[in-house]
């Protein structure tokens, strides 16, 4: 892949240009492309999850090694069940109560799936975000490995423009729709074992996990 392909912004806020970067990001994920999209919590860089070499470009992209693979973002709940063998009950109802939104579920894979996101141990971390643009793409290109749109150990991008002054040429597309309104990361929880565990706080509390699953253990 040649990093001489041209950057492209597209302003989501505007109907005509959304429609034509909506497209543009498309056709970008599925030629292997990285893209950068807004969810609703900080803006993401984001690559098909079932083209290894994609996945490995964007951990590349962010200056991150495989023992940090990138969580894996959804456009539907339905999705999820292709991606486990067995969806916990307390995943399930977490789903249920906070799809889309930001709660990032780790879950164990089914072990079929033909994807590589780095070094997992066999589980995946899933969220389906709260924000048109991202549901609308991800509609389209099926699960993407996405992760914040930043260099690692920089702050957060809360623009498609903050992106790309820190990304330039290695993302095709951006999708600008303005500030992020609640730049607070997805809160991540562990649904592998007996009892759900917080791995990491975020914009959804540790109260409202216990209101749907009872205990949460949290980290020492």
């Amino acid at each position: 892949m040649s990093n001489w392909h041209v950057v492209r912004l597209f302003d989501c806020r505007n109907i005509t240009e959304r429609d034509r970067g909506i497209k543009a990001a498309i056709d970008a994920v599925g030629s292997g492309d990285l893209v950068v999209l807004p969810t609703d919590t900080v803006y993401g860089i984001g690559a098909d999850a079932f083209k290894a070499w994609s996945v490995t470009n964007l951990l590349n992209a962010k200056g991150r090694g495989r023992q940090m693979p990138p969580p894996v973002l959804v456009g539907s709940r339905h999705t999820l069940d292709g991606l486990v063998t067995r969806l916990p009950s307390s995943a399930r109802d977490l789903v249920e109560a906070f799809w889309p939104g930001a709660l990032t579920i780790v879950v164990e894979q089914s072990p079929t799936l033909q994807w590589d996101l780095g070094d997992t141990g066999g589980t995946v971390a899933v969220r389906m975000p709260l924000h048109p643009v991202a549901l609308e793409v991800l509609r389209e290109t099926g699960p993407m490995a996405v992760s914040s749109a930043n260099l690692t150990g920089e702050p957060a991008a809360l623009t498609a423009a903050q992106a790309r002054d820190q990304l330039s040429y290695k993302v095709s597309v951006y999708l600008e729709a303005g500030e992020c309104p609640s730049p607070v990361p997805s809160t991540i929880v562990d649904c592998t074992g007996d009892r759900v565990k917080l791995l990491r706080a975020g914009a959804v509390s540790i109260d409202q996990i216990r209101e749907v699953v009872g205990t949460v253990e949290e980290p020492s």
